[in-house]
């Protein structure tokens, strides 16, 4: 059975409950969201899903189904709680598979995240169906806490997933800002409904802002068929239109000055939203859905992982008795990517002969992250990884570099960069390189506990000038920092960039940055002097 077939039922459910309907009319905007809008939505997500939650939850759907239309043709019964939780651990089903979809990928594509966040939240409408239905106290009226179910199934779920499969076809640095807004806007609604009416009109904005933002992108991308093109941005301008009356409620609630009735929102805002915007936008990504871009990472991983704390003992047995006096043995092993005739010889000298400079840092924790990073330091004292001082003051970084046995870490030709501040140890770095395409990529990975950070960066360069970074936008095997637990890899929300160039003479500058979400929260000035420098200093 597939959420096709179950949809096709449910047709026939929905028209049973017009007829024998024992509520309103306006119950079936959310029964439309439930019984049709929800499962022929996640066929359309999960039809090439092979795995076994495809494979078995559109079975499982279908006592919820059935619960939905025994709640509808009765009135309130000793029964409905429990077929109000029928429902609502269906949408506990849905979130898990959107969980599922997340950790065997992380964030490498955004856009799949955005449709695993519309899973995320259907549990929220399920939860508050369930609270209606039950008679829970929320604090709110049972109209308000029916419109809330309502607002998840249509603002949270169906948007992210429309959202979702129009970054199939266009994802840029705008449509990453725009996704974030109406993925953060549920949120901030329900805070400002619980304790504010100016929070609740910035979350009305924020929505608005993101919506008119895919309205722009929905113009800008080609579709492969006229009709698809025509009911997407139809669907989409439909909730332009509608957010509208949202602004105007909220607006009325902050200003007291007009009032705007619940009655009008429902037929307006309500009935244009689950025939223009579920309806059209339905029916248009059905008639083509864009293919997922995400696919297993392939590059090589260490196999060496920390026990409890890391340092230097993360090594024992694993050295071959070897020092290397550079991270690489001949840069020109990165070319074509950079070209070792016109970069700076300092460069390619430090690494090469890396054992022949001094290293000092000035670590600069950005302001938002220093609560985090203060937390963090009292954990990194005792696994001594990633152990930065919160202090800016600039620091020597000491250290040697070891030959590590290829058949342990599972790599090729690789040696660990142990650096210490003092006596504390720093980082523990296993370097390695690995070839994609023609390219070749810096392969690091930083031991944790039962668990290795990985970063693959990729070399350019800048007239004379080397820049490694992570951020390229390239498939799912290209750069990027990964969280390694045992064979599994989740792609984090973090990206670093380094940037070195020659300073004054016999001295290098590199700037190591460092993003999660896109927001700076952490920065590394080095200075490099070469030990047989005379210019050598602090």
């Amino acid at each position: 059975m597939t959420f096709r077939t179950v949809g096709c039922l449910n047709v026939l459910l929905f028209l049973v409950i017009i007829i024998f309907s024992a509520h309103p009319p306006y119950f079936l905007m959310l029964t439309a969201a439930q019984l049709l809008y929800v499962p022929f939505m996640l066929h359309v997500i999960m039809k090439k899903d092979k795995g076994w939650v495809a494979t078995y939850l559109p079975s499982l759907s279908v006592p919820a189904f059935l619960a939905v239309l025994f709640l509808h043709i009765t009135d309130q019964t000793a029964w409905d709680t429990l077929l109000a939780t029928l429902y609502f651990m269906f949408t506990i089903l849905i979130a898990l598979y959107g969980i599922i979809r997340f950790l065997k990928r992380g964030f490498v594509n955004f856009e799949e995240f955005v449709i695993d966040a519309g899973f995320f939240y259907i549990v929220v409408g399920g939860a508050w169906f369930l609270a209606y239905e039950a008679n829970i106290d929320t604090g709110f009226s049972t109209t308000l806490t029916w419109l809330t179910s309502i607002h998840f199934h249509y603002a949270s779920f169906l948007l992210l997933l429309f959202v979702g499969l129009l970054g199939r076809l266009h994802k840029s640095s705008f449509y990453i800002f725009i996704s974030w807004m109406v993925i953060i806007a549920p949120i901030l609604v329900a805070a400002g409904i619980s304790y504010s009416p100016v929070l609740e009109l910035l979350s009305v904005l924020v929505y608005i802002i993101g919506i008119y933002g895919f309205i722009v992108l929905s113009f800008k991308i080609t579709f492969q068929h006229i009709m698809q093109k025509f009911l997407i941005r139809a669907s989409f301008c439909s909730l332009g239109l509608t957010i509208l009356f949202s602004l105007l409620y909220t607006v009325s609630h902050w200003a007291q000055a007009f009032e705007v009735t619940i009655d009008f929102m429902l037929y307006s805002h309500g009935v244009m939203n689950t025939i223009l915007f579920a309806l059209m936008g339905l029916v248009g990504w059905s008639m083509n859905v864009p293919s997922a871009n995400s696919k297993i990472p392939s590059f090589p991983m260490s196999k060496i992982r920390g026990s409890g704390a890391v340092g230097e003992k993360v090594l024992t047995g694993k050295m071959d008795g070897i020092l290397y006096n550079g991270l690489v043995d001949d840069m020109r092993h990165f070319e074509p990517s950079i070209d070792t005739q016109t970069l700076s010889s300092m460069i390619i000298d430090f690494y090469e002969n890396t054992n022949d400079y001094k290293l000092f840092a000035e670590v600069k924790w950005h302001t938002w992250f220093k609560p985090f990073a203060g937390v963090y330091r009292l954990i990194s004292r005792y696994v001594k990884q990633i152990n930065l001082p919160l202090s800016r003051k600039q620091v020597e970084m000491t250290g040697d570099i070891f030959s590590v046995k290829d058949a342990l870490d599972g790599r090729y030709h690789t040696r660990a960069w142990v650096r210490k501040i003092k006596e504390d140890v720093t980082f523990v770095a296993l370097y390695s390189s690995h070839q994609e395409e023609g390219r070749t990529y810096m392969n690091i990975s930083l031991p944790l506990p039962f668990s290795a950070m990985t970063g693959i960066l990729e070399l350019n360069q800048s007239g004379n000038e080397l820049i490694l970074t992570s951020e390229s936008q390239q498939r799912i095997s290209g750069p990027g920092i990964y969280l390694a637990v045992k064979n599994h890899l989740f792609k984090l929300p973090i990206d670093e960039r380094f940037h070195v160039k020659e300073g004054g003479k016999g001295t290098l500058q590199a700037y190591h940055r460092m993003t999660m979400f896109h927001l700076p929260f952490l920065t590394i000035d080095y200075h490099i002097y070469e030990r047989k420098s005379t210019n050598e200093g602090k």
